[in-house]
């Protein structure tokens, strides 16, 4: 094909293609379909989001880190005064809320590698939000209806909608068509910043209008690994990527077979990977990327792995997300992978009413030792790409909390070093490593040899992510997960 888009739900899919028919590059595409996820699965994203993206524009491979810092007023003692003696930022509430990066992500994105109008691109979600749309499944909402604004914007007569239902969202419309007929900016320096503001203040918020005027996305260089002769681009932390790319740099070291004795590998390269990022990016540390993925380190790292039996290297994996994933690809050959994302369910709960603005809870993220102002929070969403001899030959990402990193590598060894097809890949059963020696697994796995090797099957967890890929040759191939998260 010589257009791709690959994404969660069929509208926002039918968005992208709506984008390209009128001439609209893979940038443009992707944030029509993200646009429309924020209407159609708000229980992964909304508009106060946080964004991640990489884009190859044809001869260069961009990173847009598109993730909100604390309020200023954001220290240790304004947690204590308020919440007393609690290790880590609330999970739910206006105290969860750091500034939402989304919506200036797609503005910079349009203006940079659009080609159509930004309105244009908002459209499709307007009109679904103002008509509304078939409901997929029934929301779990049982932490959010308390939290301000909840119930204002997601219900109809005091309850949600049932599966199958018709349900507009006109306080979304509203939103989103104060967005589209300003680029972005009423957001963060206009009507919707000041509605955010007196709704934080009403209900004990912190941030401040300067909060939001003074936010603006990075541009960042991606990080890489190479792997089986290909490389594979994460994006530099306060995210997760390099955990992926840790763990890559570690199997180089085995000659892996699809087989239980490379599940097990994978899954131990996988737990000495989180040891270090839970270490020195999920907190502040004054150890580097570069030292994370020096060659000689991976190798020690590498060492540590008995291949008859599991071990607890000490790594916890406690994180579920709430995330949607849009990869998309044009004939001009630039292509994207974007994530955007609550980070659990409806993130915060709260809602501001007037433009339907749906909080993440980003903020949870931080142990309360750590806060300072203007400090952005350890992040689990992480857009990927492959490139083999200088050229991109797919762009993907899978959602699902901490499942992330897990989900990159089963895939790629998968791709790059069974040889299996993207949709193959994407379909095999996966494993997912929770903590100590804990492991769930789907069918598939050879559950009896991982537990005579000492891993410990708990599937209590059953979030083995969701995936959307786009692989290139000489055409397009889009791939989209049959899983739910």
């Amino acid at each position: 094909m010589n257009n791709a888009i690959a994404t969660s739900h069929p509208l926002a899919v039918r968005a992208g293609e709506q984008i390209f028919a009128q001439g609209g590059s893979a940038v443009d595409a992707a944030i029509a379909a993200a646009a429309v996820l924020t209407v159609v699965e708000p229980t992964g994203c909304g508009l106060g989001s946080d964004a991640f993206a990489q884009v190859w524009d044809g001869r260069q491979l961009h990173g847009l880190d598109a993730s909100g810092p604390a309020p200023a007023a954001w220290m240790p003692e304004y947690f204590v005064n308020k919440h007393g003696p609690i290790d880590r930022v609330p999970q739910r509430g206006i105290d969860s809320v750091t500034v939402p990066g989304a919506v200036a992500a797609w503005s910079v994105l349009s203006a940079r590698f659009g080609q159509l109008p930004f309105a244009d691109l908002i459209q499709p979600a307007i009109d679904l939000a103002q008509n509304g749309h078939a409901i997929t499944r029934e929301w779990n909402i049982q932490d959010y209806y308390k939290q301000p604004g909840f119930v204002e914007v997601f219900s109809r007569r005091g309850r949600v909608p049932l599966s199958g239902e018709t349900f507009p969202l006109p306080a979304i419309a509203h939103g989103l068509e104060t967005i589209a007929h300003t680029h972005g900016q009423a957001f963060y320096t206009g009507e919707i910043a000041r509605a955010l503001i007196v709704f934080s203040q009403q209900h004990g918020g912190a941030m401040s209008l300067a909060d939001l005027a003074n936010y603006q996305p990075e541009w960042v260089t991606p990080i890489s690994q190479n792997y089986q002769g290909y490389t594979v681009h994460e994006l530099p932390p306060r995210g997760q990527g390099v955990a992926a790319l840790m763990a890559l740099g570690i199997l180089e070291h085995f000659d892996l077979e699809d087989n239980a004795l490379s599940t097990h590998l994978q899954i131990e390269a996988v737990k000495l990977a989180f040891v270090d990022v839970y270490q020195h990016v999920a907190r502040p540390s004054a150890v580097t990327v570069e030292q994370l993925l020096d060659p000689v380190y991976l190798k020690q790292r590498a060492d540590l792995i008995d291949p008859e039996r599991a071990t607890d290297f000490g790594a916890i994996n406690p994180v579920l997300g709430g995330t949607i994933m849009v990869t998309a690809a044009d004939a001009a050959g630039q292509m994207i992978s974007l994530i955007q994302s609550n980070y659990q369910g409806f993130g915060s709960g709260c809602v501001e009413p007037t433009y339907g603005i749906s909080l993440q809870n980003r903020g949870h993220a931080f142990l309360v030792k750590d806060v300072a102002p203007s400090q952005r929070p350890f992040h689990t969403i992480i857009p990927a790409f492959v490139f083999e001899n200088g050229q991109p030959v797919m762009s993907f990402g899978v959602v699902g909390g901490n499942m992330q990193p897990q989900a990159h590598v089963q895939c790629l060894v998968r791709v790059l070093k069974y040889k299996q097809s993207v949709q193959a890949a994407c379909a095999a059963p996966r494993w997912r490593f929770d903590q100590g020696l804990e492991i769930a697994v789907e069918p598939g796995i050879d559950a009896a040899d991982l537990q005579r090797r000492g891993h410990v099957i708990n599937n209590t967890n059953s979030n083995f992510g969701v995936g959307q890929f786009v692989w290139r040759d000489s055409k397009y191939t889009a791939v989209s997960d049959g899983r739910w998260s």
